[in-house]
């Protein structure tokens, strides 16, 4: 059967249409495949956002916890970073820091407020409010040079610790100057100290504090009790001569701190007095006085500091210098005294009366104020030296012959005497501040301590310590205010001085130096009010200065 045209249409048709098809199922296709490429980029993309987003986050949190480290850290922990890692943690904490506040200050500026950001940590917050950096008006060229100070100069020469610092910069000189001055202070002064000086003001009811600072504002004849001073070595530190800017042309015969300034006095047989003012490290000079044609042989203040008495080595006269009126008054002749010369004299810590040693075991009594004459006393032999007790009503008066006269200042009568034991001739005498001790120094160098109530009883007392360490005749002894250290030389040796710790009545080890000459013969010694400071006189016109750190105070 022959197929009609329809069939054939039909036929032919079915071929056509399946062509047809054919594109546009390859359109569809490549459609579906740039959609799903698409789509894969976009989650590709959405990943990696995500994943920077993260990192970023744990970058931000790293950086976070190194804030708090650091604000946690020491400073020694923080040179130590930068030590090893370099200026890159600072670098980046600044730009963090920076970043962190710039968002913040361009939208305040925008929005008229600074929104909080909740993913910033506090550390973070307190770091931005703090880290403000603001860029100077100008800058200057010479502010960043550092200036360079000479170390060889004379004045500065003992701040040195090595000869490579010859040269340093003005910080570092400022900051061996206050190494120095604490050392020598025993440590930053109350009125130095800024956050106890707040302190103080904000607790008025510490009283400790409130004392230091109202004893610093004041003067006075201060005598300081500390805690006990051990014995064996004695903590101290040798500083420049208090002399250093005038030294005596000749022997220097005195030495003594003012009684209640930081001034030290030095005379000597170059005719001159001076005085300096001390603090370890410059001690500059305040004034000298020339008195022509007249060695001086003793020089002595006055119990309120006001007046310095001198004596010459041959003279009848003496001299008071009024420092207050900046006059210099001779005495040529006291009414009722046969004397041909006045040499050595003792000025009572009352203030009423001086001393004067006579001849012939004469002592003639003085009035302080108007320097004449009250009465005389008169001891068996020949008096060598005598020494007021603290509070000025009794003296002891020591012969050539060993013997020691006890002697009532108001009614000018003999109470006691005693033999000083296994005196050959007696030469110096010195009586505690606390009157609990007396030392008698002979020719012989023994120096015996006695202790006072003993001798106002006995006759023949036992010295609690007969000191034996010089060789050569005992010419000074002194004590200290806190009746802790007894001082005692002989101008006849070099390096002949000793200090005795009391109780104990041991000798310190450590002083003087061993192998470093430089007391010479010693002619007088003294201690500051409060025991910081201690001075020997020599025969080379030096006041060597020693410093006791054991004493925190002058």
């Amino acid at each position: 059967m022959r197929p009609g045209p329809g069939a054939a249409r039909g036929g032919e048709a079915g071929p056509r249409r399946t062509g047809l098809l054919k594109p546009s199922l390859r359109k569809m296709q490549v459609g579906s495949g740039k959609k799903k490429k698409k789509m894969a980029k976009q989650l590709q993309r959405r990943a990696e956002e995500e994943e920077a987003a993260a990192l970023e986050a744990e970058e931000a949190a790293q950086r976070g916890r190194h804030l708090r480290a650091l604000s946690g850290a020491t400073g020694a922990e923080r040179e130590l970073e930068e030590l090893l890692f370099g200026d890159c943690l600072a670098a980046e904490e600044g730009e963090l820091l920076q970043r962190l506040a710039g968002p913040r200050q361009h939208a305040a500026t925008e929005g008229g407020s600074l929104l909080r950001d909740s993913s910033d940590s506090e550390v973070e917050n307190e770091a931005k409010s703090t880290f403000v950096s603001k860029a100077p008006a100008w800058v200057d060229e010479d502010d960043e040079a550092e200036e360079k100070i000479d170390m060889t100069h004379r004045y500065r020469r003992d701040l040195m610790k090595s000869d490579a610092e010859k040269i340093l910069t003005k910080k570092k000189l400022k900051i061996r100057l206050e190494e120095q001055f604490q050392r020598a202070m025993g440590g930053v002064p109350a009125w130095a100290d800024r956050e106890n000086r707040k302190k103080s003001k904000r607790t008025t009811s510490d009283s400790g504090s409130d004392d230091d600072d109202d004893l610093l504002c004041r003067t006075g004849n201060f005598i300081s009790t500390s805690e006990s001073l051990p014995r064996g070595i004695l903590e101290m530190k040798s500083c420049l001569p208090a002399n250093q800017e005038r030294l005596a042309d000749g022997k220097l015969s005195t030495v003594q701190f003012h009684p209640s300034a930081q001034v030290v006095m030095t005379a000597g047989r170059d005719r001159s007095v001076s005085l300096f003012q001390v603090d370890g490290i410059r001690n500059p000079k305040i004034q000298s006085i020339y008195l022509e044609s007249f060695p001086i042989y003793k020089a002595r203040f006055s119990a309120d500091g006001e007046q310095v008495i001198a004596t010459g080595t041959h003279h009848k006269m003496f001299y008071v210098y009024d420092m207050m009126g900046g006059s210099i008054i001779p005495v040529h002749q006291v009414r009722g005294m046969e004397d041909k010369f006045v040499k050595n004299f003792e000025v009572s810590p009352d203030g009423s009366f001086m001393l004067l040693t006579g001849t012939s075991g004469y002592l003639h009594l003085l009035s302080m104020k108007t320097k004449e004459l009250i009465n005389t006393m008169k001891v068996n032999g020949r008096s060598t030296a005598s020494a007021f007790t603290s509070d000025g009503s009794k003296i002891y008066s020591y012969s050539k012959e060993g013997e020691v006269f006890i002697w009532d200042v108001r009614s000018r009568k003999c109470l006691h005497k005693f033999e000083d034991e296994g005196s050959l001739e007696g030469k110096c005498i010195a009586v505690s501040k606390n009157n609990q001790y007396v030392a008698c120094g002979s020719v012989s160098g023994v120096v015996n301590l006695y202790t006072s109530d003993v001798c106002l009883k006995e006759n023949n007392p036992k010295p609690v310590k007969a000191i034996m360490n010089l060789v050569t005749s005992a010419t000074s002894v002194t004590f200290n205010p806190t009746t802790e250290i007894l001082a005692v030389a002989s101008n006849e040796a070099d390096e002949a001085v000793k200090l005795i710790h009391i109780p104990s009545y041991t000798v310190f080890s450590n002083f003087p130096v061993f192998r470093r000459k430089q007391i010479y013969l010693t002619q007088s010694m003294d201690f500051s009010p409060r025991s910081g400071f201690f001075s020997i006189a020599n025969n080379k016109g030096k006041a060597l200065l020693y410093r006791l750190k054991h004493y925190s105070d002058f």
